[in-house]
């Protein structure tokens, strides 16, 4: 049976795209109470089912496909440049494919403007008007108004007029940041983009038997399986370890693990691998935020996962890809790391920041293991004991010493120098990600 919960999402969902919700509205159609609606609104927010504007409401909206993550929709550029909606609220929802910035004559404007684009202009009435014509939006900067003729033709077309108070080319800068942002975003597995869904795996009720357990074993080949209630709640897991000399007759709930360990769809690929790795487990079942069990992922998928991601084109950058970036491998057979530290990498000193220094640390010490054929590696802590002020611009060369190492642990010495004197020494333990 679906909860209350369920229920509204799934009534959210089949809403056509563009239409405004409410709290109230939502709480009256399905009869249940404001705070429960209010709690499902937020999270088919989170699900990117609706988006919620200020001065506009909370609309349905399309939910964008990982590979076009990087087109945003007419309600999201209001956020971004805190806008405000003159005309055309019902084409909210559309999504933009490029943006036009009109600082030319407008004939040559209007060449450039196509269906679905965003024209950004001032306060030129005549190109707002031609650029709704030709089926694109307009982003009126400087703070400017339109004519009540251009926001009447706005609301007929579904297209929006919205007005934000920045200079041109202020609004261009944040709403590039906007696109940077989410194409790294895009990079980041989460493990809805893995899983394996329930319909396509197999699990047992707390009511079968050993005997269940060994049939199912059989015809999958799995050594493990989630336990669920009959309302399909995770409430454990079972392992071939757990019914070896047990009775064939006995029930699993007498010998699964309870409470299990179990992750979400929004949490990375990254740390359930890690969380895997540490714990032991080679299976970790996957859960909504009632605990009803929506899928599994094994250690294997997350490891294929991993180094899938590793071979794809980079998008946006992060910081760690400024570092990696900089870095340059001098050694053959033990590493030796020169790195050259660039403004962005600077805290209000001009000297190399702690976040920039910590991640050249794990680099070169992943970079270190990669060498010695021990695969993948996550930080688990790090102690730096000694750290002097590095400038800008300056070269450093990262000496790493492995001190010891075990089938799960390495633990790790490093030497940071600029030219021959020492800036830098620090301890660090990687946990070994193996299969």
């Amino acid at each position: 049976m679906s909860t209350k919960h369920e229920k509204i999402l799934q009534y959210i969902e089949s809403l056509p795209v563009g239409d405004k919700i409410s709290v109230r509205q939502i709480a009256k159609e399905m009869q249940v109470s404001e705070g429960t609606a209010y709690r499902a609104i937020k999270e088919a927010e989170n699900r990117r089912l609706v988006s919620s504007i200020e001065r506009v409401g909370t609309i349905r909206i399309e939910k964008k496909k990982k590979e076009n993550i990087e087109r945003l929709t007419f309600a999201e550029i209001v956020n971004i440049v805190d806008g405000q909606v003159l005309g055309g609220r019902a084409g909210l929802h559309k999504t933009l494919n490029k943006f036009v910035i009109g600082a030319m004559q407008l004939e040559d404007m209007m060449r450039y403007t196509d269906a679905g684009n965003l024209l950004i202009v001032g306060n030129r009435f005549k190109a707002h008007e031609n650029a709704l014509k030709a089926g694109a939006a307009v982003l009126i900067t400087g703070g400017f108004d339109t004519t009540e003729n251009n926001k009447r033709l706005a609301d007929e077309l579904e297209l929006p007029i919205i007005s934000s108070s920045y200079d041109t080319f202020t609004v261009a800068t944040m709403i590039n940041r906007a696109i940077y942002d989410q194409l790294i975003k895009k990079d980041i597995l989460l493990i809805e983009d893995i899983y394996v869904p329930i319909e396509e795996t197999a699990s047992l009720k707390i009511t079968d038997t050993i005997a269940d357990f060994h049939k199912l074993n059989l015809q999958t080949t799995h050594g493990a399986f989630p336990v669920v209630t009959n309302a399909n709640k995770l409430v454990g897991m079972i392992t071939v370890k757990d019914v070896i000399g047990k009775s064939e007759y006995e029930t699993v709930d007498k010998v699964m693990t309870k409470n299990p360990i179990s992750g979400s769809m929004k949490t990375s690929v990254a740390s359930a691998g890690h969380r895997m790795i540490w714990e032991g487990i080679d299976l970790l079942p996957i859960v909504n935020e009632d605990g009803i069990l929506q899928g599994v992922i094994s250690r294997q998928d997350v490891l294929k996962a991993l180094q899938h991601a590793q071979r794809q084109p980079q998008h946006g950058e992060t910081i760690d890809d400024l570092v990696k970036s900089e870095m340059k491998v001098m050694g053959e057979e033990d590493v030796v790391v020169e790195f050259t530290v660039t403004p962005q990498m600077t805290n209000q000193f001009g000297a190399i920041s702690y976040g920039a220094f910590t991640t050249l640390l794990s680099e070169v010490g992943a970079f270190a293991l990669k060498r010695r054929k021990r695969g993948d590696a996550v930080a688990e802590n790090m102690t730096i004991y000694f750290i002097k002020p590095v400038q800008m611009e300056s070269v450093l060369t990262v000496i790493p010493h492995i001190l010891d190492m075990s089938r799960k642990f390495v633990k790790m010495d490093f030497d940071v120098f600029h030219e021959t004197t020492l800036v830098g020494k620090a301890m660090m333990m990687f946990q070994l990600l193996e299969r």
